[in-house]
């Protein structure tokens, strides 16, 4: 190690000649030094940014961060890939700060964020309130479901940074005609879920609106070719970031496989959170549609385990709260669809449960990539059957993972103890005449989840058929939560020891025996010394056939040992996932990738090179008269050409679609075929209900209805906008409000706001002598309401009146009629 003297270090002042003050001055600049180096500390950042990053608990960057930070704060464009849970958000949020690093009301909204989904949002700005705590920036959400005036009035302050989900986004931009030339750095958080929800048209509408000069900054977990297109398309010389390209998930995530029959499903669940997962740990649930989050919260419920659930459909202000009770643990499971798979982040998450199996192995990275986190271990257990065979083989070709049957630490079924003790319970909860209705309606969604679903590779389904699920063992998960098991099911009060594990494994042995024997004789065979008449057909059929089931044998037996060569290959290397981007897409899309480097194999340096063996081609051509169909200098030629004539015949189309619209032009009268009314039918304009935005793309009429400008009237924005200004050029001595002044914090400040706005509005102290006509118009209004109600209670209580007296005159007439006819 390098000594170096602390007086040639620049801005150091000399030293005394005490030596315990020197060796202390020399501890302190070593230490700073250490932080410093491959810290936040050597990207040049603020001070305060730096603050509001140490208060935050991050000390140093991980590798994308690292990699990333950098080339954002040198304005590339930057599209950057790294598994779940690996810090992107603090990527892309820490540039934006140094970069705008204080308010600026005169421009307007400078940075915006889209986020895919509500949750996600909301989790982003929740972020940035933290990381900069100690900068002067404003911070807006927008959503779709919530009240667009209070969005209108939020824009009006002019923010520096919108956090917003993209179709609520473009509303506001039809609507208020927004103009987004301010904008100068544009991040799309989760961008292959944008374009997986369908937010295309969106994207591309929003991105006409912005600045030619932005900053583009894309952040996914994955890389399809739509994310390429568009890369290709809107962003300007960008670099590809890669840090997937090792592993796709966590190192610190453990991955559990649990076989079961499709009715023993909800039962492996309960027998799940019961028996492995303690109480005090924290499960999200993940189910295929939101009809079976409310099957699956209601049988928790009533087996006793706390728990809440979250879906699309369901209210905001809902989903705000039950997703508040589980971050604050106040219940132990969620139970959530897909809708929560996508960069939520839940930091004492420690488990994940697949109810249902996903279809495309990406989202089984998003919904397990929410535990293990940040450094953390956690568990996923996801739980199969019959139906989701060829997608778990489609899952491990995608992981690079082996898929070993025998290994019971990772895969496995359920003890049948378990499942006959739990399984009643079960049963009878859905037995329950209150849940009938929701079973029914969550059978029918499960068969078109299944139908819905992509179909998986054809070589996984018929690998599927080879391997042998039903010599699955119990997974160890449920021997090591032994204590447990027995102390409910009144078996022992100790660890299962040796000689009973050994005998649970004689019982596995046995049963797996019994599944595989088949008997040489059929059933009309027993009486072989009854020579019957179906004893000598099935011995001629024998005499027949005995080399084809000779044949079959040993054709199976040879399957038995590919399948067991095959196996001990995949361990070795596995196979690349065919749903990425093609290299050829991302070299032509992205000029600079950034990657790891790969090990480089050394295998060859050992091993000697053969011998390339020229191949002896037979050509039959006639060297003297023949004539190629291609000059010698061809391919010099193309290369060199700028236009060439193949090149434009390719090119060349000759279409009958509209150039602008990109549809077929509608002409009054066209009629087409349909196939159902078997007669033909009018076309419908594809222009009806739909309006035309400044890029030339129809959009519907819905995102532009009005309600901006009744809001502007309610407001009276324009004639407070108008007094300020006339009040600026009329008195010289006024002052723009400070940044106190117009955020108050304490409720004394509040109170004196209120006093100041009054005074400002002309309405002093709250005197009736200087109310505004829309305070006047709005009390005389109320007092005609409390007049009509007041009428209207008074008239319905002499109604009442009235029938109560005829109600008792015709009682004293049945009274008096009765004591006559006794008289008689």
């Amino acid at each position: 190690m390098v000594k170096t003297k602390v007086d040639d270090l620049p801005g150091f002042p000399s030293l005394n000649s005490d030596g315990k003050e020197n060796n202390n001055l020399l501890k302190s600049t070593a230490s700073a030094k250490a932080k410093k180096s491959g810290g936040f500390q050597s990207m040049g950042l603020s001070f305060e940014l730096l603050k509001g990053i140490s208060k935050r608990g991050y000390k140093i960057p991980t590798p994308i961060q690292r990699k990333t930070i950098p080339l954002i704060l040198e304005g590339r464009d930057v599209v950057a890939m790294a598994k779940t849970g690996s810090g992107k958000t603090a990527c892309f949020l820490i540039p934006l700060f140094e970069r705008l690093k204080r308010r600026d009301p005169t421009k307007g909204a400078r940075a915006l964020i889209l986020a895919p989904t509500r949750e996600l949002a909301v989790q982003t700005y929740k972020f940035i309130k933290e990381l900069a705590k100690f900068l002067d920036l404003k911070t807006i959400l927008v959503l779709g479901g919530d009240s667009m005036d209070s969005q209108f009035s939020a824009i009006h302050t002019c923010p520096d940074i919108i956090v917003a989900t993209p179709g609520r986004f473009l509303h506001l931009c039809v609507e208020m005609d927004l103009k987004l030339t301010a904008i100068e750095y544009v991040v799309f958080d989760e961008a292959d879920r944008l374009f997986e929800m369908g937010f295309g048209q969106q994207l591309n509408e929003i991105l006409h609106r912005l600045s030619a000069s932005k900053q583009m900054v894309m952040f996914s977990a994955t890389l399809p070719k739509l994310l390429v297109d568009f890369a290709r398309a809107g962003l300007c010389d960008p670099v590809l970031m890669r840090l997937d390209v090792e592993s796709k998930l966590p190192e610190g995530l453990c991955l559990k496989f649990i076989y079961c029959r499709p009715d023993d499903r909800y039962t492996t669940l309960i027998i799940l959170l019961k028996y492995v997962i303690t109480q005090q740990a924290q499960t999200v649930v993940f189910v295929g549609t939101q009809h079976h989050v409310e099957l699956v919260s209601y049988i928790l419920n009533e087996c006793g385990i706390s728990n809440t659930s979250v879906y699309s459909s369901l209210d905001p202000s809902a989903r705000k709260i039950n997703t508040a009770k589980f971050v604050n643990k106040k219940v132990s499971v969620l139970v959530v669809t897909d809708v929560a798979a996508r960069g939520i982040d839940i930091p004492s998450l420690d488990y994940v449960i697949n109810l249902h199996f996903p279809g495309k192995p990406k989202l089984f990275v998003h919904r397990v990539g929410r535990c293990a986190r940040a450094g953390r271990t956690g568990t996923a257990y996801s739980i199969f059957s019959t139906d989701d065979l060829a997608h778990l083989l489609d899952l491990h070709l995608f992981l690079n993972r082996s898929f070993d049957i025998n290994d019971s630490n990772s895969i496995g079924n359920v003890p049948q103890e378990l499942l006959e003790e739990e399984h009643l319970t079960v049963t009878e909860v859905k037995n329950n005449h209150n849940i009938s209705g929701v079973l029914r309606t969550s059978e029918n969604a499960y068969k078109k989840y299944l139908s819905s679903r992509p179909v998986a590779s054809t070589d996984s389904n018929a690998r599927v058929k080879k391997i042998k699920f039903y010599s699955l063992k119990p997974l160890e998960d449920f021997f090591n939560a032994a204590p447990k098991l027995n102390a409910h099911a009144a078996l022992k009060e100790e660890e299962m020891t040796k000689t009973e594990r050994k005998f649970q494994e004689q019982k596995h042995d046995l049963l797996l025996k019994m599944h595989n024997y088949k008997p040489h004789n059929t059933i009309f065979e027993l009486k072989k010394n009854q020579k019957s008449a179906p004893f000598m057909a099935m011995k001629e059929k024998r005499s027949q056939h005995t080399d084809i089931i000779r044949k079959y044998r040993t054709k199976m037996e040879e399957l038995d040992k590919e399948e067991e060569v095959k196996r001990a290959d995949d361990k070795k290397k596995g196979m690349a996932s065919p749903q990425q981007a093609n290299e050829t897409d991302i070299n032509a899309a992205f000029s600079k990738v950034v990657a790891p480097k790969k090990r480089q194999n050394t295998d060859h340096l050992y091993k000697e090179k053969p011998k390339k063996v020229k191949k002896q081609t037979i050509s039959n051509k006639d060297a003297e008269n023949y004539i190629p169909y291609q000059s010698a200098d061809k391919h010099t030629e193309d290369g060199l050409a700028i236009n060439s004539f193949e090149r434009q015949a390719m090119n060349a189309e000759f279409s009958v679609i509209d150039r602008e619209t990109n549809q077929v032009r509608h002409q009054p009268g066209m009629k087409k075929w349909d196939r159902i009314k078997k007669k033909m039918v009018a076309v419908q304009d594809p222009r009806a209900g739909k309006i035309r935005t400044e890029s030339g793309a129809w959009i519907p009429s819905s995102f532009k209805t009005g309600r901006y400008n009744e809001w502007k009237e309610k407001s009276k924005i324009e004639e407070q906008l108008a007094k300020e200004t006339v009040s600026d050029d009329d008195d010289t001595s006024f002052k723009p409000l400070s940044h106190e002044q117009r955020y108050p914090v304490s409720r004394h400040a509040r109170h004196n706001a209120k006093i100041e706005s009054k005074k400002r509005a002309g309405v002093v102290g709250g005197s009736k002598e200087f109310r505004t006509p829309d305070q006047i118009v709005k009390s005389r209004m109320r007092l005609e309401f409390i007049k009509k109600r007041n009428i209207e209670n008074a008239a319905r209580k002499a109604e009442n009146r009235k029938r109560s007296m005829r109600k008792c005159q015709r009682a004293q007439l049945a009274a008096k009629s009765g004591k006559g006819k006794r008289k008689k």
